[in-house]
């Protein structure tokens, strides 16, 4: 059993942060599929998901519209814990650690690892770029405004950024998997206080301190003087 499913005590994500996530992942997986087939040949086939070339055309934009503002919230929300501090750059030293799962090596991490806040800043990077590039292509609504030679740089600049975040995805998700209880933390938004701990020890103290001090409020609110009889 891992240590998330244990005691799903600890609040993790909220249900706007997880509805939030898998919005962008959902749109993000069909911009894929929708983009590659004007990509390369090969992937054509992928244009009957959503109704013929000319649809897959004309719902690609749109699609990136949608996931590019579910992103900007995204952002907003995770843009102070995603912040680099020093310890992350020490995290980043010791990636062999990492990736041979030597934990106890490695310095305490907050609520986000290295990693997860790397993934962050690329994937914003991305976005930004990804949504500036694609509106100067966009047909028929800019494309026809923009200089030939700068329609060609941001295709190409739209191609090469979109393999960059397909990458980051990638090990994203593979990320998420090899470390069990973070997909179903995503899912459930609560982990067990043992996996916080383990996983997330800076975070597992700030959050055992704010349950201490909640206790402490309650306890004093139910002192006997604050009690009313019973008639």
């Amino acid at each position: 059993m891992s240590l998330a499913k244990s005691d799903p005590a600890l609040r993790r994500y909220s249900v706007w942060n997880r509805l939030n996530h898998w919005l962008v992942a959902i749109s993000f997986v069909l911009l894929v599929l929708s983009g590659l087939p004007f990509f390369h040949p090969f992937f054509w086939p992928l244009t009957a998901l959503f109704g013929g070339p000319t649809m897959t055309r004309i719902l690609h934009p749109y699609i990136g519209l949608f996931m590019s503002l579910m992103f900007l919230f995204m952002a907003i929300a995770f843009f102070k814990e995603s912040l680099i501090r020093r310890r992350d750059i020490q995290w980043l030293k010791q990636i062999r650690d990492v990736l041979a799962n030597r934990d106890e090596k490695l310095p305490p991490v907050g609520k986000n690892n290295a990693g997860q806040k790397l993934v962050y800043w690329i994937m914003l990077g991305c976005i930004v770029l990804l949504l500036i590039t694609g509106l100067l292509i966009w047909q028929p609504y800019f494309a026809d405004a923009v200089p030939i030679t700068l329609r060609r740089l941001a295709s190409l600049g739209h191609a090469f950024v979109a393999f960059l975040a397909i990458i980051t995805l990638i090990i994203h998700v593979y990320s998420g998997i090899w470390v069990k209880g973070s997909f179903q933390a995503m899912v459930r938004g609560r982990v067990s206080w043992a996996w916080a701990r383990h996983h997330h020890g800076l975070w597992y103290e700030e959050e055992r301190e704010k349950a201490r001090k909640h206790r402490a409020i309650s306890r004093r609110h139910d002192t006997p003087t604050n009690r009313q009889e019973s008639p």
